[in-house]
């Protein structure tokens, strides 16, 4: 353990999770209790399982909802490390990881964000995005080794994802990070785990108990996606790759994008599709330098000149302003 860190556990989280206190700590974890409504689910018919797991689901929204606070409270530390050159780092294991890592990996289709800036950390490393590596949640030392590779500084913000909120190598990642002055904040479904005491900020997310106990690719999985949804969206709206509700950061990086490109020009400038497309053409086929040239009626470098003013927010380009966050 890294000196100074103190991460809240119980012994023998770390190693097998065989002894009774690792059943204890499961015991009072509302995703590892048993749900009531899904009793004799082995029984039910087909619709009937869909029933069941509907109706839990329904509950997900709500949950996720009395979070918002902390949730925009992260969206916009998030667009203030953006802003000033710093990373957004994901760290998780099993399903949770493989939820932020599908999340880290879809920022740069969909806001033209460079690869290093939202990042992912998977417990097993890449391998374990396919198969179940996950004996290596319980170790606090690989969780702050591979953390420490990524050098974590004060721009940077490291969110632990954990649906237990208390996996070993997430809680003493998040921890090794906020030791090394990054902003943290976690994402979970239980509340008072160790997780909370590692982070600046946690989000909680309290689904209950899953329909089959303990499977927290359920409920819990899909409001860790649904949270880390809005954090991405949120930053990157809030950092101006949003225009209206349009994609306007897009990387037009094969045909579908390229198409998405030039319908999101016609209907941001209500504008037909053959000025669209000679536009787009002008502008090094940027979307963003685009916008700004129609709707600034300017030329293109003045369009550059003006996004990079802004740091890359188009509807203060078009106003010719400055980002604050």
């Amino acid at each position: 353990m890294l000196p100074g860190i103190i991460v809240q556990e119980a012994p023998g989280n770390h190693k097998n999770g065989t002894g009774s206190t690792e059943a204890s700590i499961l015991e009072h974890l509302s995703t590892e209790g048993q749900n009531e409504a899904s009793q004799g689910f082995d029984t039910k018919s087909a619709l009937e399982i869909a029933r069941i797991i509907n109706h839990e689901d329904a509950k997900i929204a709500g949950a996720v909802k009395k979070a918002l606070p902390e949730i925009a409270m992260v969206i916009d530390q998030v667009a203030r490390c953006l802003r000033d050159g710093g990373r957004l780092i994901y760290i998780g294991a099993g399903s949770s990881g493989r939820i932020a890592a599908l999340d880290a990996s879809e920022c740069p289709p969909t806001y033209s964000t460079a690869p290093g800036q939202v990042q992912y950390i998977m417990a097993g490393g890449p391998k374990a995005l396919a198969s179940a590596v996950e004996v290596n949640e319980d170790s606090e030392e690989l969780g702050q080794r591979d953390i420490a590779r990524r050098r974590p500084t004060r721009k940077d913000i490291v969110v632990g994802v954990s649906a237990s909120g208390r996996t070993p190598y997430v809680v003493a990642a998040t921890a090794y990070a906020r030791a090394r002055g990054a902003h943290t904040a976690a994402v979970t479904c239980n509340q008072d785990t160790p997780i909370q005491a590692a982070a600046d900020t946690t989000i909680v997310a309290d689904v209950g108990p899953e329909v089959i106990s303990g499977s927290t690719r359920m409920k819990a999985g899909t409001a860790q996606k649904m949270i880390m949804n809005m954090i991405t969206t949120g930053a990157m709206t809030r950092l101006g790759y949003v225009y209206e509700n349009l994609m306007v950061n897009v990387h037009m990086q094969n045909s579908k994008l390229v198409e998405r490109g030039i319908r999101v020009l016609m209907a941001a400038c209500h504008i037909e599709r053959a000025k669209a497309v000679d536009t787009i053409k002008s502008a090094g086929r940027s979307v963003p330098v685009a916008l700004v040239m129609l709707k600034a009626g300017v030329d293109k470098p003045e369009a550059v000149r003006r996004l990079a003013k802004s740091d890359g927010n188009v509807r203060l380009a078009i106003e010719d302003n400055v980002l604050e966050l």
